[in-house]
């Protein structure tokens, strides 16, 4: 009878203890569930870069670099394609041409993925004659050229766009006095980390050079090659566009690191012809910009 006893005391500590290590292995693939949901959720948690375009020849180059790519849409203009950069997660848009679409896709995207940042690229017209095609401007500073209060001149007076002062829309309250505040150009300026992480890369890019400077911005194609030079003289323009400046206005009403990078597609002050090779260089280049970027903000 004792030694019946004994085994089956035996037995139970036998139980007891595979029933021990069932539970530690539940607990420990718990454990691992927990927190493969936790880097998942970080995963999730990261806010993307947005890379815009205005046009598909400005915007889908850099979008077939993307991985695990899916495509959203909003309205019958505004494109964006959803994916990652060495992981991380990078938007591509496609904003179509002008400020007003500019400004409306940005709105857009902030509103419905919170970016960390933004960059707007594409190509542009040169103001400096120093400047040739393939070169690259990083916006310092961009500013609106098409913003402007005309002079008063009475019927049969004439046209004198060379004295027309500039007109800061954001300050709006003064806009129709004469208040100086709202006759200033306003410059929105480029964001130091994305600035950083361009010129970390600069090197890579060997199809022209890479400047810092400024980049105007208008519903307005410039080829009077005398309007070019006043612009360049008076506003310090490096090349022109048409929507960096509505974007940087947008981010900065909500707070969003912003850089704009363009490259000279032509400069008709010193005859350099239209290449439309540019747009897909730039994108080259900025692509390389982007993943310098995401280092820096992985290291952090």
């Amino acid at each position: 009878m004792k030694k019946i006893q004994s085994k089956t005391g035996l037995s139970n500590r036998i139980l007891l203890g595979i029933i021990a290590m069932i539970l530690l292995a539940v607990l420990a693939g718990c454990s691992s569930a927990d927190e493969a949901e936790a880097t998942e959720d970080k995963e999730e948690t990261k806010r993307p870069i947005l890379i815009q375009g205005p046009m598909p020849i400005e915007a889908e180059t850099f979008a077939e670099r993307l991985e695990n790519v899916k495509v959203e849409e909003s309205g019958s203009t505004y494109e964006f394609y959803i994916g990652t950069v060495d992981g991380y997660p990078v938007i591509v848009s496609k904003t179509g041409k002008g400020m007003e679409n500019a400004a409306a896709s940005t709105a857009i995207a902030i509103e419905k993925y919170n970016p960390a940042a933004i960059i707007n690229q594409g190509t542009s017209g040169g103001h400096d004659p120093e400047l040739n095609v393939f070169d690259i401007v990083l916006g310092e500073r961009t500013v609106n050229i098409g913003s402007m209060k005309t002079g008063d001149r009475a019927a049969g007076e004439g046209i004198e766009p060379t004295e027309w002062k500039p007109m800061d829309v954001m300050a709006s309250e003064g806009s129709a006095g004469e208040d100086p505040n709202a006759e200033k150009a306003r410059y929105y300026e480029g964001d130091a980390d994305l600035l950083a992480a361009a010129n970390a890369v600069k090197d890579s890019y060997t199809k022209g050079k890479i400047v810092e400077g400024t980049i105007g911005s208008a519903d307005l194609w410039n080829n009077e090659v005398d309007r070019i030079n006043w612009f360049h003289e008076n506003y310090g323009t490096s090349v022109e566009e048409m929507e960096s400046a509505s974007v940087a206005m947008i981010s900065k009403a909500y707070d969003v690191p912003f850089l704009a990078i363009r490259i000279l597609s032509n400069n008709k002050t010193n005859d350099g012809a239209y290449n439309a090779d540019t747009a897909i260089a730039n994108q080259e280049y900025v692509y390389e910009v982007v993943k310098e970027y995401i280092a820096s903000l992985e290291s952090e």
